[in-house]
């Protein structure tokens, strides 16, 4: 494989472990240039390279090096890359502003992606097994012995993940689509867009020099990859955003339609926003709107796919909201180069996206839509050294805020302007809005503002099937929303129809994207040998040391003890009940517990069984067992009536150490049974445990033996 520098200045690719330029760029090759100042940055070319080989380097050298992580040790390096990454925003800031990002847009693009990488760093930790196989669900007991079970888990699918990404996020939408991917341990092969994707290239230099990333965990394709789907199969996934006709082309791809390559697609969207009528111009909610409408205008100058492209007001309410966005846009925007002092919007990213702008904005005004805000002239902007005037070499373009007399007119509800451009339309009823907001046959995102809560119930519920997103904008939330444009990690990004009908981030759901449900069908003990899980039925270890006494270095899944029948008599109940104050008939009421169906006459508390429960498992010197932090899924079956006994059964159900830490957790399976063998209660018992055996506290626990 060459590595030499095109003297072309050609941007570089990251594959089969090295950096990576053409031996020569086609002069036919696309250029890349500043924004602002038309200044050619350099060509983009994959001329010579082997698309087949990046494909195998990340099914064999990424799968294998990923495979040697669990997901714990994976989140810790999401979270050590961000730190990296975070300590040299500065760099990228400088790049970015190439692209016509401001620094606002940069908060939203590089701080952003550096975000979404903390976000999973931690819920990877927080959510996930330390381990590679996840159990979904309930387990399904499949014979009347138990001797044969099933469940669902999740493994990782095992070959690549290609990213093939849009021009208005060169960092965010990359690191969106990285971080899910890697945290569940499947190699990412990034296709940024054209225009930005020397932004792209410059992080993924820094995530490559940081040397925290597993070898073939990530590879870099600078250029087209118009043959990359051939290369795929079955075991493989591609992620894409962009156009809508661009998506339609490969999912028309042989290996997508046969092949069993996974496809998810996020594109054009006609995104809502809906004023309430209760809303008026003296409310909180309108002065929300209009900054929320101005603010989706204005970022990334307008090229958002989350971007609110309709703005949908009470009729009654339609020249005020067009007085109110045109007064903001003339206070807030500062048109030019983002390198400019006091410049609030940059370009576009391109000569060609201003004119694909320029363009469909020109068919909506012949469609019927008014001019109410800005202009199709080459604005007046601020250029790079503070001087103001036209830039004929850069692509920027004055905010556009349409009017449209007839709110159904086809070209508002299908056409897209990917820059700054809002149209206004008005609606007369509930219903209607909630007929305008659909004829955008599928979106990502809508906002709904108002304060009554009739009004956004009905509009809400009316809407939510076409959207994948639902914003409530309102007084109580209106400064601490991240907004309507803002996809946050935790949530699904994604949305029906012509949004492309897919789904991305979302938290650990993204993460199970990127791995196959597998039913699992056998005995108790061979499940809980794949899954690391303990199940009810499989081996249980009882022996002479106590499993509170043993570390996580020798505690075992199956570990378990066993208490003696511990009677619970009326005078018990009794007083339970009143040093407690829990005097619910079934407690203290012999006549009125017995006329109950569900219980035989006065029955012990459930929370006097689980604390006696501790009482008769907990081993109370001092240990590994560091602290009891909660219980979870409790259930109380069979009633224990007064003068009843119980035991308990402890099980070590799953153990998960804390990779940065000197302890872990121990999930243990508790069960209670009566005197008669029947369950009275189920649940986990939540402990931290230490990972070895700790010196002090066995001296303690010596002097307290003796």
């Amino acid at each position: 494989m060459t590595t030499t520098t095109s003297e072309q200045q050609a941007v570089p690719s990251y594959v089969q472990g090295s950096w990576w330029t053409p031996q020569a760029v086609p002069t036919s090759a696309p250029e890349v240039r500043d924004a602002s100042t038309g200044e050619v940055l350099g060509r983009v070319s994959t001329e010579g390279l082997e698309l087949a080989e990046v494909v195998r380097y990340g099914r064999q050298t990424g799968q294998r090096n990923l495979a040697d992580l669990t997901f714990h040790q994976r989140a810790l390096k999401l979270k050590e890359l961000a730190q990296f990454l975070n300590a040299r925003r500065e760099e990228l800031y400088e790049i970015s502003a190439k692209t016509g990002a401001t620094k606002i847009d940069n908060l939203v693009d590089i701080d952003g992606g550096i975000g979404v990488l903390f976000t999973f760093g931690s819920k990877g930790r927080r959510e996930l097994p330390n381990s590679n196989v996840v159990i979904d669900g309930p387990l399904e007991v499949l014979s009347r012995d138990g001797s044969f079970i099933g469940e669902h888990i999740y493994t990782r699918i095992p070959g690549v993940a290609v990213q093939i990404n849009a021009f208005n996020f060169p960092v965010w939408g990359m690191l969106e689509k990285f971080a899910p991917a890697f945290l569940a341990g499947v190699p990412s092969i990034v296709k940024p867009a054209t225009p930005t994707g020397y932004l792209t290239e410059a992080m993924v230099r820094l995530m490559i020099d940081s040397g925290i990333l597993p070898e073939g965990s990530l590879q870099l394709i600078s250029g087209s990859a118009r043959t990359l789907l051939d290369e795929l199969d079955y075991r493989d996934l591609v992620a894409f955003t962009g156009s809508a006709s661009t998506a339609k082309l490969l999912k028309d791809h042989p290996q997508v339609v046969y092949g069993g390559v996974r496809f998810t697609a996020e594109t054009d969207s006609l995104n809502a926003a809906i004023l309430g009528p209760d809303a008026g111009p003296d409310t909180p909610e309108f002065e929300a709107f209009v900054r929320s409408v101005v603010t989706e205008m204005t970022v990334k100058a307008g090229q958002k796919c989350t971007s609110i492209r309709r703005t949908i007001v009470p009729n009654a309410l339609k020249q005020d909201v067009i007085a109110a966005i045109s007064a903001r846009l003339n206070e807030k925007v500062v048109l030019g180069d983002p390198r400019a002092e006091g410049v609030t919007m940059g370009a576009l990213a391109s000569l060609e996206q201003l004119a694909d702008v320029r363009s469909a904005v020109q068919a909506m005004l012949d469609a019927g839509g008014e001019l109410a805000y800005g202009t199709l002239d080459a604005p007046s902007v601020t250029r790079r050294d503070g001087s103001i005037g036209e830039a004929a070499e850069g692509a920027f373009m004055s905010p556009v805020l349409l009017s449209w007399a007839d709110a159904s007119s086809q070209q508002v509800h299908s056409l897209e302007a990917f820059g700054p451009v809002s149209s206004v339309i008005g609606y007369d009823s509930l219903d209607e809005a909630i007929a305008l907001a659909a004829l955008g046959s599928g979106s990502l995102v809508a906002s709904v503002c108002s304060n009554d809560p009739l009004v956004v119930q009905q509009l809400v519920t009316g809407i939510a099937a076409h959207h994948g997103r639902v914003l409530v904008l309102n007084r109580e939330d209106a400064r601490s929303s991240t907004g309507h444009g803002a996809p946050v990690p935790h949530l699904v990004h994604g949305g029906p129809g012509r949004a492309g009908g897919g789904e991305e981030l979302g938290g650990i759901r993204s993460v199970y994207h990127h791995m196959q449900r597998t039913a699992l069908q056998g005995s108790p003990n061979m499940l809980t040998a794949v899954t690391g899980v303990w199940h009810p039925g499989a081996d249980r270890h009882f022996d002479d040391t106590h499993p509170f006494r043993k570390s996580l270095a020798e505690l075992r899944i199956g570990d378990a003890f066993g208490s003696e029948l511990r009677e619970v008599s009326l005078q018990d109940v009794t007083d339970f009940a009143n040093s407690t104050g829990d005097t619910f008939y079934a407690h203290t009421n012999q006549e009125a517990a017995a006329a109950n169906p569900f219980f035989p006459g006065i029955v012990a508390h459930g929370y006097l069984l689980l604390s006696w429960a501790a009482g008769l498992f907990v081993e109370p010197a001092p240990g590994p067992v560091l602290a009891n932090y909660g219980l979870e899924n409790l259930r109380f079956i069979t009633p224990l009536a007064a003068g009843d006994s119980f035991r308990v059964t402890l099980t070590a159900k799953q153990i998960t150490p804390r990779e940065d830490q000197d302890y872990g957790e121990v999930c243990w399976d508790a069960i209670l049974h009566n005197q008669h063998d029947e369950i009275v209660a189920t649940y986990d018992v939540l402990t931290l445990v230490a990972k070895t055996q700790d010196p002090v506290a066995d001296a303690s626990n010596a002097s307290l033996q003796g």
